[in-house]
């Protein structure tokens, strides 16, 4: 329920926070030993589950063998679990090294061409590799917010992960190109399909041709739906108590978004990560100095330079706990940063 994305409403939210209350209670040898390197202190959630746990689980179907997770989820053995549980880890660390490399090649391979005018993103590279092209296709559109398709080689033919941007129908776009495909599957906003190689550049014109057409304007613009705006003082932690019954979220039951304005750096602010991509915030509102928060951007460490200049700015977030080390503090998971 929770790694496949559906709705967590009605009996899906039921069986998801059931799930999660035998996954905490009594875990499975397996789970047990492909959770403790990852598992936030205290009891696991959805989001241990979305980001942690599946992604692993994929990892081993990805890159090696779907029946290497089988033998873990149904292994008795609690030493055998954690031994097949280190080899998943390999795999997964294998497939964010490729996710980062083709990710890489692809953007390149974007700004090189003449993509500018394109409504569209379609890429290839034969020797891409197949597991990994749907996780490539949802971070170039983090970069560039348009229907994506990516393409790689497998045997004779040219087979593709394609995502799509909200409120667009990749599905029927796919539909109206099906004159250059073999075969293709999915749904809205998500799909895989396969084309034969002399058909590559006519599929890519066809599909630029019909996204650019039937596209919206407002579909080209990536939106975030803001619940209410805060002020600092008003996260408590009874606050967070109340929202945490809403829980688990999930699509259709999101965490609330809210948004704080004019909120300024405290001096502490700094990137993070191995390449200083995400942004650690220390912060107050500007109205509200004495009410201070800790929040975590991902992703955003290029507004490291205007954050620390001590300018304004406003952010949008949801409130969640960060747990360290047996510590347990409210911080924000700040969803975008609005420059002033």
């Amino acid at each position: 329920t929770g790694a496949d994305i559906v709705p967590i409403i009605g009996e899906n939210r039921v069986l998801a926070f059931y799930g999660l209350k035998r996954l905490n209670e009594s875990p499975r040898p397996g789970m047990k030993a492909l959770s403790r390197d990852h598992k936030r202190f205290g009891e696991m959630t959805i989001t241990d589950i979305v980001f942690t746990i599946a992604p692993r689980i994929n990892a081993a179907g990805r890159m090696k063998h779907a029946k290497n997770v089988v033998s873990l989820l149904i292994e008795k053995n609690e030493k055998m679990a954690i031994k097949t549980a280190q080899e998943i880890e390999t795999y997964n660390t294998d497939r964010r090294a490729e996710d980062k490399r083709i990710t890489k090649e692809a953007l390149a391979q974007i700004k090189s061409a003449s993509y500018q005018e394109s409504a569209s993103t379609v890429v290839y590279h034969p020797q891409w590799h197949k597991g990994v092209i749907g996780i490539v296709a949802s971070r170039l559109i983090e970069t560039y917010y348009r229907p994506t398709v990516v393409f790689t080689k497998s045997k004779d033919y040219l087979v593709a992960s394609a995502r799509s941007v909200k409120g667009f129908d990749i599905f029927e776009a796919l539909e109206s190109c099906s004159a250059h495909i073999e075969q293709f599957g999915g749904h809205k906003y998500a799909a895989g399909l396969s084309i034969r190689e002399e058909n590559y550049e006519l599929f890519k014109a066809a599909f630029d041709k019909v996204v650019a057409e039937r596209i919206t304007e407002a579909q080209k613009i990536k939106v975030i739906e803001i619940d209410t705006e805060l002020d600092f003082s008003d996260i408590t932690s009874g606050f967070y108590d109340v929202l945490k019954q809403f829980e688990p979220f999930g699509p259709e039951n999101m965490p609330p978004l809210f948004i704080t304005k004019n909120v300024m750096d405290r001096g502490y602010s700094k990137t993070v990560g191995s390449e200083n991509e995400h942004l650690k915030l220390h912060m107050c509102s500007e109205k509200e100095k004495l009410s201070e928060m800790n929040g975590i951007a991902f992703n955003m460490g290029h507004h490291s330079q205007y954050v620390s200049k001590g300018l304004t700015f406003d952010i949008c977030y949801a409130i969640q706990e960060n747990k360290w080390k047996g510590n347990v503090s409210i911080q924000l998971a700040v969803k975008d940063i609005k420059t002033l």
